[in-house]
């Protein structure tokens, strides 16, 4: 029997990772084995997850949550699994899945079975993960269309903007005179002069 190692993996550094801390103080997992990114599971090139890698010895036995701990993509899992597996020749425990757990069915049938489990479950991660990205951008593009502003607000016009911008469409001034005198770039001032007229047309 090898050393027991934990892997926690939150999305952001807002995310709370007790409930996997948790999961995993009920293992008697050393602390010093204990390996906690605070990053996105698209890829494998996240620090702790890669030290963890390193110290991994044949007959290991590494505990992880769920499956989309470990990623949210679906080759890479199953590479990353297999390395782990195969050439580092450790033990992996899925705790919310019990099927995935290496140390049970070490003969054909059991990895057979295993493999299956695995293959399944990195699809559905990595599904969920495309499905949350197409309902954002489906809720961004509707709440544009509703004419919801993202971004910071524009700062407000300057007092004597409505003044130069009726001496610049009357022809008096140039719009880089009339955007200087705004204390704003010629860009700037033809953009909010478009918003402008747009208003009043309203």
């Amino acid at each position: 029997m090898g050393n027991l190692y934990g892997y926690i993996r939150v999305s952001t550094r807002e995310q709370n990772e007790d409930r996997q801390l948790l999961a995993m103080k009920e293992l008697f997992i050393p602390e010093k084995n204990m390996f906690i990114d605070k990053q996105s599971g698209q890829d494998f090139q996240r620090p702790q997850y890669r030290k963890m890698v390193r110290k991994l010895k044949k007959d290991d036995l590494l505990f992880i949550k769920s499956i989309d701990r470990l990623g949210r993509n679906y080759s890479e899992i199953l590479e990353q699994w297999r390395i782990l597996t195969k050439e580092k020749g450790i033990d992996i425990v899925v705790l919310d899945m019990p099927l995935l757990d290496t140390r049970r069915g070490k003969d054909l049938m059991g990895t057979f079975l295993s493999d299956i489990v695995l293959q399944v479950l990195s699809f559905v991660a990595e599904n969920e993960r495309t499905n949350i990205r197409q309902r954002q951008a489906e809720g961004i593009a509707a709440a544009k269309a509703r004419g919801i502003r993202f971004g910071r607000p524009p700062k407000p016009l300057p007092e004597n903007f409505h003044r130069l911008y009726q001496q610049w469409k009357s022809g008096k001034i140039t719009g880089t005179t009339a955007a200087k005198l705004c204390g704003m770039p010629l860009s700037t001032f033809r953009y909010r002069a478009e918003i402008y007229e747009n208003a009043k047309l309203l």
